[in-house]
């Protein structure tokens, strides 16, 4: 324990820097995984064969080892950056993408006939009404791929990816060596903390976001 907290103590401001680092990039994937999973639900939710075959690419790309989709992105993008994004996008996509459909499939269209009844065309129905109404779920994906791509990012220290991953494989290549065990260790807390941050936050962002009707 003493090692572990020695080690903390001397390694701070680099382990500052690849907690940053792991969170930034995780957030980044979180937006563009977002913004194209609640695209492709809006596009193909009103449709039982679009929601089916939209869900099961996404689910088919879950399904493939990162180690393997990352191998496969190297060649074409090359180590670092653009790879490891590129890779928690395509797995952050199922959860949100499935919430999406859930979501506005769930909402009464009572509630949509009344609001273009008072003038609401389709776009502003969308906008001002359905995805609204769906928020709760889009958000409850959100929290499911965080944590799901939190520690995925770990592996992409293979492709050179940043974040705390590094820290992991460094000290897991140095077993045997006095900080070994204590590095690898630190990252993987560190990766759990953050997690769990992640999730509060995104727990409060619900409060703030969600209208008390459709949250109790």
């Amino acid at each position: 324990m003493d090692t572990l907290w020695t080690f903390v103590v001397e390694r701070r401001h680099q382990l500052f820097v690849d907690s940053y680092l792991h969170v930034s990039a995780v957030l980044q994937s979180l937006l563009i995984a977002t913004a194209i999973a609640v695209l492709i639900g809006v596009l193909v939710y009103r449709s039982p064969v679009g929601s089916a075959a939209a869900t099961a690419v996404a689910g088919t790309i879950l399904t493939v080892p990162s180690f393997a989709l990352l191998g496969l992105l190297i060649p074409v993008f090359g180590l670092g950056v653009v790879p490891t994004v590129i890779a928690l996008v395509l797995y952050a996509l199922l959860p949100i993408l499935r919430n999406t459909l859930v979501g506005l499939s769930a909402v009464d269209p009572a509630v949509v006939d009344a609001a273009r009844g008072v003038g609401m065309n389709r776009l502003r129905v969308l906008t001002a009404v359905e995805l609204p109404l769906a928020w709760p779920s889009i958000l409850t994906g959100i929290r499911i791929s965080t944590q799901l791509i939190m520690g995925i990012l770990a592996l992409a220290a293979y492709a050179k990816g940043p974040g705390l991953g590094n820290l992991i494989f460094s000290g897991l290549a140095r077993l045997g060596s006095p900080n070994a065990v204590p590095q690898a260790l630190t990252g993987t807390v560190l990766i759990v903390v953050l997690a769990l941050l992640l999730d509060g936050i995104f727990l409060l962002v619900g409060r703030f976001t969600v209208p008390r009707g459709i949250r109790d």
